[in-house]
C-alpha cells in the first residue's frame, strides 16, 4: 500500500500510468485517455453516474472482467483493460 502522498504506478491498456493514492480506477482511465468501453455500435462510452448503477464505467482488472471501475481505486502494479484496447485488437468479450 502506498504511504500518503506517494504517487503509485498502474497499466492502462498497456501504457503506464503514475496516479496519487485514492485515485479511482475510472479517474485513470480517462487520465489515460482512453474510454472504459466501446458500445456494440463501435461509441466510445464513459463512466456517467459515478457510483456503480450504470455499468458504464466496466473494465477488466488484473484478468477480472466487468469490474466497476467508478467504485475501485487504484493499486500499485494494477492491470486495466478497457473496451478501447478490446475495440482496437479486434477482439470480443
Amino acid at each position: 500500500m502506498s504511504e500518503k502522498g506517494q504517487l503509485l504506478s498502474l497499466r492502462v491498456n498497456g501504457e503506464d500510468l503514475v496516479v496519487a493514492p485514492g485515485t479511482t480506477v475510472a479517474a485513470a482511465v480517462m487520465m489515460a485517455g482512453a474510454a472504459t468501453r466501446t458500445s456494440v455500435a463501435g461509441e466510445r462510452r464513459a463512466p456517467l453516474c459515478g457510483m456503480g448503477t450504470c455499468f458504464e464505467c466496466r473494465v477488466t482488472i488484473d484478468g477480472a472482467a466487468h469490474r466497476r471501475s467508478c467504485q475501485i481505486l487504484c493499486t500499485p502494479g494494477m492491470d486495466v483493460q478497457t473496451g478501447d484496447a478490446v475495440h482496437a485488437t479486434g477482439a470480443h468479450g
